[in-house]
């Protein structure tokens, strides 16, 4: 079964305190010793965020954490695709993504969803799973980016959390720039099975989520329903 699970924000590098979201993607696999492996959209993962991976995992499930540091293709394939979890943090999406394509690692993880390893992740980790999303990979005002495409659609994370993102995501669906796609707020996923979404689950009270769409320039935000996780 395939699954993907996009979160807006939050997780152990947000909400170190409140792991809901974390602790709603280990039981997705129904395995009592997860494999999860943490990936990073940077060309180097500091030692403190994959720290605080391992401990805050370890301390929601007897898993088995790893990141892929590995040099040949092969290898990181048979790697991958081994994993329950595969684990997207934050960073750079648009440098990562040129890189991820140029070796091949887009390949690879489309074999590994299709394989049945849960593809996850926040912000950039979120972003990269979908046809197109909304990044500030350009270090200036936020702009339309192209994803892997596992998802139709767009994304947009931290909708609440920043206060450009909602404008600049109606911005760019009105003018033709991006299609019309998602939005969720910190502490919201969305959790697809296959290419449709299944739910949306939030850690906390009022974290919401959203299906955007423009009809003759005009913007339409419908909002989905939320399963509050406890």
């Amino acid at each position: 079964m395939k699954q993907i699970i996009a979160m807006g924000g939050g997780g152990f590098s947000m909400e170190p305190d409140h792991l809901l979201l974390d602790q709603y993607l280990l039981e997705q696999t129904k395995k009592s010793a997860p494999r999860v492996c943490f990936c990073r959209l940077r060309a180097v993962i500091p030692k403190v965020i994959f720290s605080g991976f391992i401990m805050h995992f370890k301390s929601l499930s007897v898993c088995r954490t790893t990141y892929p540091c590995l040099n040949r293709l092969q290898q990181i394939w048979l790697h991958l695709c081994e994993q329950d979890i595969v684990y997207v943090g934050g960073g750079n999406t648009r440098n990562l993504l040129v890189l991820w394509k140029e070796w091949g690692l887009d390949h690879i993880l489309r074999e590994a969803w299709e394989r049945g390893v849960i593809l996850s992740g926040l912000s950039a980790g979120a972003i990269c799973w979908f046809k197109e999303g909304v990044t500030d990979s350009m270090n200036g005002p936020l702009t339309g980016l192209n994803g892997l495409g596992f998802l139709q659609g767009s994304f947009c994370p931290h909708y609440d959390g920043e206060k450009e993102r909602r404008p600049a995501f109606h911005r760019l669906i009105s003018e033709k720039s991006l299609s019309e796609g998602y939005a969720a707020d910190d502490g919201a996923a969305l959790h697809f099975i296959g290419n449709q979404l299944f739910q949306v689950v939030s850690s906390r009270a009022g974290a919401q989520a959203y299906r955007v769409t423009v009809h003759e320039y005009e913007i339409t935000e419908i909002s989905l329903p939320v399963y509050h996780l406890s």
